[in-house]
């Protein structure tokens, strides 16, 4: 079994990024509800301009402080929400 990755991540503004996956999926996930959650962890993430610092450490998708999500959970929470589209390769 092979676990999926994060290959891109792209800030869309607010708390919503798009994701593209290393199994060609894609998707976008707003995480307002999450941020506001009450963990020190989480504080910094709710400035929009800290939130869109986010990068790729080992396929997760990572903030300066450490926080970081599970690629593999990230791909099925988007999957049961139908949120992952994958581009056609039609010509």
């Amino acid at each position: 079994m092979t676990l999926v990755k994060v290959t891109a991540v792209t800030p869309l503004g607010g708390h919503r990024l798009r994701f593209a996956f290393s199994d060609g999926a894609q998707g976008e996930r707003d995480f307002a509800e999450l941020v506001r959650l009450d963990r020190p962890t989480l504080e910094p993430l709710r400035d929009p301009a800290y939130f869109a610092r986010v990068f790729l450490q080992r396929g997760a998708p990572t903030w300066p402080n450490g926080f970081d999500l599970a690629p593999w959970a990230l791909h099925d929470d988007l999957a049961r929400a139908r949120a992952l589209v994958r581009p056609s390769t039609a010509a």
